[in-house]
């Protein structure tokens, strides 16, 4: 579920992370602090979805505090509890793997709940959910796009939410669109029984080794960035420029089913994104003309890092 971009920005992240470490990295050390990162993505995505959940029980909780008043009105005996029956939610909460996340991860300790309270009521005020529960039966379109409205119109749209998001969550503004589309999607099509695989085997042997080839490697992928630096200073170099770079590089030489025009597309992205406002065109002409010598030189014939000899 975690994308390739995303494993990128973690990669990057660990490398940038140990290397401004004062004591000497312990051997493995970085992997330990790469696996945080994704669990960190993790926690926010169950989170998220542990909240919406919760903001539909809460349906239940204002029945129950509304009934138990001195004087109950026939509102209060009455108050509409459809959404928590909702049958996508259902659907989640009765899976064992996603039972599994939440007892593990232990989104309740995170939890708000008067905003939550607060939310719900704002819910309940919008035409949106006088609509839903107006009808008692269960349309599968109206079930997804009910969810769907909390999430985008009271959740993402709601500053104070997104403030207590902020204060729990550091990766919130590096995850938090791949995990906001990963969410979306497991509303229309719920991942029954894959809650336990935010990333698939493959996707963390590429990370692991992206990783590892780019510490072992770190001389020799210098060796052929410093060259095209002409007049910079390679110490002058913004960091997360070099930590790119020779990403960028070791996936030329190492990573033979990546095309190096992605490589080179991902990196110009990660750039922009994350370090000066030049690094983008920066790091674009570098990696384009190490490409080309490597192509001219005929060495680009790709091979497992651990078999390379360079």
């Amino acid at each position: 579920m975690i994308s390739r971009r995303n494993i990128r920005v973690k990669v990057m992240q660990t490398l940038y992370t140990s290397g401004t470490l004062e004591n000497e990295i312990k051997p493995g050390e970085p992997q330990k602090i790469l696996l945080k990162h994704f669990e960190e993505t993790s926690d926010l995505f169950f989170y998220l979805t542990y909240y919406i959940i919760e903001l539909a029980h809460y349906a239940e909780t204002d029945s129950s505090i509304r009934a138990g008043k001195h004087l109950p009105n026939y509102q209060d005996l009455h108050v509409n509890t459809k959404i928590t029956e909702n049958e996508i939610l259902q659907k989640m909460e009765q899976d064992i793997s996603l039972k599994s996340q939440f007892e593990k991860r232990k989104p309740a300790h995170r939890m708000d709940k008067e905003l939550l309270r607060k939310i719900y009521g704002q819910l309940t005020a919008t035409p949106q959910y006088k609509q839903y529960i107006s009808s008692p039966e269960r349309d599968k379109k109206e079930e997804k796009e009910i969810l769907e409205f909390i999430f985008n119109d009271l959740m993402l749209s709601n500053e104070v939410f997104l403030a207590h998001i902020e204060e729990n969550f550091s990766n919130w503004e590096d995850d938090g669109d791949m995990v906001i589309q990963l969410l979306v999607g497991n509303l229309q099509k719920p991942a029954t029984g894959n809650y336990g695989e935010m990333i698939s085997a493959e996707k963390l042997a590429f990370a692991k080794n992206l990783l590892r080839t780019v510490i072992e490697k770190a001389e020799h992928l210098q060796s052929l960035i410093v060259p095209k630096l002409k007049n910079w200073d390679p110490e002058r170099i913004a960091q997360l420029d070099m930590i790119l770079m020779k990403m960028g590089v070791a996936e030329f030489l190492y990573f033979e089913t990546i095309p190096p025009k992605v490589t080179i597309n991902e990196y110009i992205d990660l750039a922009k994104e994350y370090s000066t406002a030049q690094s983008g065109q920066f790091v674009n002409g570098i990696l384009d003309n190490i490409h080309k010598e490597l192509v001219q030189d005929g060495k680009m014939q790709k091979v497992d890092f651990k078999k390379a000899s360079g």
